[in-house]
């Protein structure tokens, strides 16, 4: 009964939520995005026409030069003022979010140590991995193939005939480094205390992996390790039920800011992108719960189900990080064993985000068709395979789809320019990505569960 209260208070906040930022955007915020959207236009205009003056000593060139340093200064001045007037309702997401990164990495230590632990032996930590890894490329690659399946069929990019972002222009946004150096980096920790701190969630993976197998090899010793880990782990989810509580604040503040930020205008501009890539994902669920059913038969149902309330904070928050917690219990209410669940699911924020793997190829390739870059079969293939090799493992990082995004059209002598077109929607596809990166780590660890021949009854 609580749990249906909870979830109903926030889908109520919600769509309050969504109501109070439209009519702040219409009232209060909409005439300082006019003002962003002004000076942003004219420093833009500005910047090409800079690009193509050869006499960089002129006195057009540098009043020209002046006049787009005055746009820049009008549009941070105008994007403080409004994210300064935003910031009671951002607070309340922010304020959420921390609490459930406070959670997170003490919650993901202490279940997979005790999961580890209680699955006894290396051989049998390498076959559950093993399962594990195989599910989360196979779904990684299905995720990535329909999202360059569908981009072509869509074409995007063509038909909604954007004006382009000059390609000088600078996104700020950084690109994923491909050295396989940075990558072992990111994946193994220096310092426990420092993954901890930084929620390098993998780090804490490869840690607890270490530390729950060396538990369970000393034998009664490490008994008593494992108990108290379990108790710890029970006291994280009883702070997790107090956090939980404040998640509908947190999912109004989080929608209000949001709509205020954006408008409803900006739906209009890219509903055909918007439109097309959320039945991607719709495609994609419908897909993941058909190999699911394949498997768990009709206790699919049952799990998408229970899955309601994670989902919803997710995409909610645009944080499948928020749900966690939530996913977590959901799980084990479903009838996945504690061990199988504290093993996968942590492995499946580095490894397994379906919704982020679909919007890589589908971004990807809406840039190129918007700049008239054609790229045949075996340079999208490529594409591809980059994308499956460059996202692994880098959750942690803000605006992670972005980042891979930027550093693979590099490759492919793309304009870095073209993720101007995306950076306005991203947090509207952010949601969606989020949800969908839970229903397919739940799936995955049903599946898992269910091929261990540990998936009991389900709880009420």
């Amino acid at each position: 009964m609580q749990k249906n209260k909870l979830t109903l208070f926030i889908f109520i906040a919600l769509v309050v939520g969504i109501v109070a930022g439209y009519l702040l955007n219409v009232n209060w915020i909409g005439q300082y995005n006019d003002q962003i959207a002004k000076a942003d236009k004219q420093a833009t205009n500005l910047e090409v026409q800079l690009a193509k003056t050869t006499d960089t000593t002129s006195v057009a060139y540098l009043a020209m030069k002046t006049d787009r340093k005055e746009q820049l200064s009008i549009r941070k001045k105008n994007e403080t003022i409004r994210d300064k007037k935003l910031e009671p309702f951002t607070l309340l997401s922010d304020i959420f979010l921390r609490l459930i990164k406070m959670i997170v990495a003490p919650l993901v230590f202490t279940t997979l140590v005790v999961g580890v632990a209680k699955v006894g032996d290396i051989n049998a930590v390498g076959r559950i991995g093993g399962k594990t890894m195989l599910w989360f490329l196979s779904a990684t690659l299905l995720s990535l193939t329909l999202g360059m399946i569908l981009v072509n069929v869509f074409r995007p990019g063509e038909t909604m005939n954007l004006p382009l972002p000059d390609a000088s222009i600078d996104t700020g946004i950084q690109k994923a480094a491909l050295s396989l150096k940075d990558f072992i980096a990111h994946v193994f920790p220096k310092s426990f205390a420092e993954a901890m701190a930084n929620n390098e969630i993998l780090q804490i993976v490869v840690f607890s992996l270490f530390f729950g197998v060396a538990t369970a090899a000393i034998g009664e010793k490490g008994a008593i390790v494992i108990k108290a880990m379990d108790a710890f782990a029970h006291v994280i989810l009883k702070v997790t039920g107090y956090v939980m509580n404040f998640a509908p604040f947190a999912v109004f503040g989080a929608m209000t800011a949001i709509i205020a930020k954006q408008g409803l205008g900006i739906l209009s501009t890219y509903a055909i992108f918007i439109g097309e890539f959320y039945s991607g994902l719709l495609i994609l669920w419908l897909l993941l719960i058909f190999i699911g059913f394949l498997i768990l038969k009709k206790r699919i149902f049952r799990l998408v189900s229970g899955l309601k309330e994670p989902v919803l904070l997710a995409f909610s928050t645009a944080s499948s990080e928020a749900a966690y917690p939530k996913t977590m219990l959901q799980l084990e209410r479903f009838g996945c064993k504690d061990k199988i669940v504290s093993f996968v699911l942590p492995l499946g924020y580095s490894f397994n985000l379906d919704g982020s793997m679909m919007y890589m190829t589908f971004a990807s390739l809406f840039i190129a068709q918007a700049y008239g870059i054609h790229l045949g079969f075996e340079q999208q293939l490529s594409m591809l395979l980059i994308l499956m090799l460059t996202s692994k493992g880098i959750a942690g990082v803000p605006r992670a789809s972005l980042v891979v995004i930027a550093g693979t059209i590099a490759t492919f002598n793309i304009p870095e320019a073209g993720l101007a077109l995306l950076i306005g929607i991203d947090p509207l596809l952010d949601m969606g990505r989020s949800a969908t990166n839970v229903v397919g780590n739940s799936v995955a660890t049903a599946v898992i569960s269910k091929w261990e021949g540990e998936l009991g009854e389900p709880q009420d």
